[in-house]
């Protein structure tokens, strides 16, 4: 399988996993019996901002083979629909760029000059670690924190990007384990994050019994409901870790944790689709998905 062709195959997990989250945000008394039932939502699952922003950096790699910044950046921008749930941050960035402003004069002034440590970054850049499963860590790295500082420049934001990039590529290194990915999954993924909160979390992630159920895993690691990386991406991780021969119970699992629903299921569906194969997600589910745009 090509480079282009595993990031295809994470952007379908991806944009799968990210409309079938959307489907959950509501009131949890109505939600979570859905969700215990495991009913599947009516199609069609309409992708958000998620997505948007993985074909973005999808059609970049297949174009140039690496991440140009000011391209993406200027594709990010153009292809925004605000119907799609951009955050705010985001937004104010790319409503610049498409006025003509500097994306990193913008990326690096929002939040008080700090820049965003959202999990934007995260969300989207699965694919990425699919399309550089075959590099030098290194390089991945880097391509990773390129995708992300254009709207997170914080480096938590850069953080959670590296980290499901590094979760990206080693599951696909790992497709033919039998078992799960597991607790030596996650440190190898935690070797390539840089010190700090999100690597903190991840630490507990690591420490946590794959016994623990969900809502106690959420409980200690976040469920993204702050939106940031570092509570999380852990969360996202240890799921794909206990999850992993299991594209549709991943999810389930996911989003029996409320939170950021989409964003959650962007990143365990972008991960698991290449641990699992095409064939792995439900074609029921595939076939549901809004076709891209």
């Amino acid at each position: 399988m090509t480079s282009q062709d595993r990031a295809l195959l994470s952007m379908e997990g991806l944009a799968v996993g990210d409309g079938f989250g959307e489907k959950f945000f509501g009131d949890p008394e109505e939600v979570l019996p859905l969700i215990a039932r495991q009913v599947v939502p009516p199609s069609p699952w309409r992708y958000t901002d998620d997505t948007e922003m993985a074909l973005s950096i999808v059609d970049v790699l297949k174009e140039h083979g690496s991440i140009d910044q000011d391209l993406l950046a200027t594709r990010f921008a153009k292809r925004m629909d605000l119907t799609r749930g951009y955050g705010q941050g985001a937004y104010e960035v790319l409503k610049g760029v498409l006025a003509g402003r500097s994306w990193r004069a913008l990326s690096r002034s929002g939040f008080g000059g700090i820049g965003s440590f959202g999990n934007g970054a995260a969300m989207r850049v699965a694919p990425l670690g699919a399309y550089f499963a075959d590099a030098r860590p290194a390089n991945l790295i880097e391509q990773a924190r390129l995708s992300a500082e254009i709207t997170h420049a914080h480096p938590e934001g850069i953080a959670g990007a590296i980290a499901v990039a590094a979760a990206a590529a080693l599951a696909w290194q790992n497709r033919e384990k039998s078992g799960p990915l597991g607790e030596e999954w996650l440190r190898a993924i935690r070797a390539t994050v840089p010190a700090g909160y999100t690597c903190e979390t991840l630490d507990e992630a690591i420490s946590l019994s794959s016994k623990v159920s969900t809502i106690e895993a959420a409980k200690a690691l976040g469920n993204g409901a702050g939106i940031t990386a570092p509570d999380t991406v852990p969360f996202c991780l240890w799921i794909a870790a206990k999850y992993s021969n299991d594209f549709a119970e991943a999810l389930w699992a996911t989003v029996s944790a409320l939170g950021d629903c989409d964003t959650n299921c962007a990143i365990v569906g972008g991960i698991l689709s290449l641990k699992v194969g095409l064939n792995g997600i439900p074609k029921q589910w595939r076939e549901a998905r809004e076709p891209f745009v």
